[in-house]
């Protein structure tokens, strides 16, 4: 059966609904509210945008990184170290495929003033920058290195050809906290010394401050006691020769005079802090193989063999 509504209810339906009409969208309370709404909504739009709007901005910051590995042929400790074979390889080679497997590098070269490494290294496919011989230092021939590459760069990667058992891990840390750190034009890495190691000049120590800076580095034992003795129980660092810059500061590096307490420990890294510069420091654990002479190279040909390292 059709029910059929009467003209009486069909009036009161159409009241009722005119009411609720006039009441949603026709009191000016209402009215208010919807603008407030509109506002909020506006506002909450314009943040979620602002906010990715930074985030990306952010993520671009220092984002394009090359790796570079400065190594020279005339050192005074160990001529020719970066071509001496490690269990049948160039150490240069050695140290070069371990900086490929950095996932923030976007570009891995070879800097070097001797032809003979220019050549090895080419052999094994790497990219050479050939460079002066009047760099003073691995910093300086990053610097040129830079220079002639002929592409933007945001960080440069000091890689120490004389350390093959670098890990990735820690270039790709070192990166990230120079990335994080907008008032740190360097960083570098640091690991636990070995007690045996304290009174070792090669051995570069360090010391950092509470948020993670760098205070002072040294051959001697630092910070030092007054019994004299290594204190068993205290955390000293050793430095990780491995390091990173902002490129605007590499460009400037070489015109800062050079400062006494780099002179008298030879340590360029000293050159950035007597400057008034901030560097960054991370913690690793790692234990160090660096190849300062020629006894080096059988202790590191004894390691990887037990370790099974090829």
């Amino acid at each position: 059966m059709a029910i059929c509504s009467s003209p009486s209810s069909s009036s009161s339906s159409s009241s009722s609904s005119s009411s609720s009409s006039t009441s949603s969208f026709g009191s000016p309370n209402n009215a208010k509210t919807w603008i407030i709404h509109g506002i909020v909504a506006g506002v909450a739009i314009a943040a979620a945008v602002g906010a990715r709007a930074y985030m990306t901005r952010f993520n671009k910051f220092r984002s394009r990184v090359v790796g570079i590995i400065p190594a020279r042929y005339a050192s005074s400790r160990f001529q020719g170290k970066p071509l001496v074979e490690i269990l049948g390889k160039p150490m240069i080679q050695r140290t070069w495929e371990r900086a490929k497997l950095a996932a923030t590098l976007d570009h891995v070269v070879v800097a070097t003033d001797d032809e003979k490494i220019a050549d090895c290294c080419r052999q094994f496919g790497a990219d050479v920058i050939m460079t002066s011989e009047s760099c003073r230092n691995g910093t300086e021939r990053c610097n040129e290195a830079l220079q002639k590459l002929g592409k933007k760069y945001d960080i440069v990667v000091n890689i120490q050809g004389d350390e093959p058992l670098v890990e990735p891990e820690i270039i790709d840390g070192i990166v990230k906290a120079l990335q994080a750190a907008p008032d740190a034009v360097f960083s570098t890495a640091v690991t636990s010394l070995k007690p045996e190691d304290a009174h070792d000049p090669n051995r570069v120590k360090c010391v950092v401050d509470n948020r993670g800076y760098a205070i002072y580095f040294s051959r001697g034992l630092i910070p030092f006691n007054k019994s004299g003795k290594v204190n068993q129980q205290f955390p000293y660092l050793l430095h990780l020769g491995i390091q990173s810059y902002d490129t605007k500061f590499l460009k400037i590096y070489p015109d800062l005079q050079p400062t006494p307490l780099q002179l008298e420990e030879d340590l360029e890294q000293l050159k950035v802090l007597e400057n008034g510069y901030k560097m960054k420091v991370i913690k690793v654990d790692h234990e160090a193989h660096g190849v300062d002479t020629p006894e080096d190279v059988g202790k590191i040909e004894s390691f990887m063999r037990e370790r099974n390292l090829s």
